[in-house]
């Protein structure tokens, strides 16, 4: 199969969800990453712990990992996946918080999904808790930053 090929599309052009049934199972992880830039104030408020709706870091923590969980949930066409694990950091990097997400699996599908749906819970989680204290934050660079397993093997940026 070509690697340019939308596997999601039938030849007429109709949606599928792709069929795994016959994939090997293998271990698959994935680790995604994301930023959410914020204003001084609204930043102050993280590291100092004194958000009106609580500890945003840990709480956006416990939504990325809920979310990863809940993956087929969101992306209409993804594979429910029984994840073994689902680490999330984030941390605050040069005036903005970076959250980084690793799911993990033993099966037929990746996990590159369930890390990119971790991330964006965890950063719109974050824009929820601190918006009354700045409507301007952004949310980018939310992508994949490396996949193992499976059939086309391992991946990272810059390869």
């Amino acid at each position: 199969m070509s690697p340019h090929v939308l596997t999601h599309l039938t030849p007429t052009g109709d949606a599928r969800m792709v069929e795994v049934g016959e994939k090997e199972v293998t271990r698959r992880s994935a680790t995604a990453e994301g930023w959410v830039r914020l204003g001084a104030e609204a930043l102050a408020a993280v590291v100092e712990r004194r958000a009106k709706k609580g500890d945003v870091l840990t709480i956006a923590q416990i939504a990325a990992i809920q979310a990863a969980k809940r993956t087929a949930d969101w992306i209409p066409l993804c594979h429910p996946v029984p994840l073994d694990g689902v680490e999330v950091q984030l941390e605050v990097v040069d005036g903005a918080i970076r959250i980084l997400a690793t799911a993990r699996c033993t099966g037929r599908t990746g996990v590159e999904m369930e890390a990119l749906t971790a991330v964006t819970a965890g950063a719109l989680t974050v824009y929820d808790m601190l918006k009354a204290v700045d409507r301007g934050i952004r949310i980018d660079g939310v992508r994949l930053l490396a996949k193992s397993g499976g059939r086309s093997g391992d991946w990272r940026v810059g390869s």
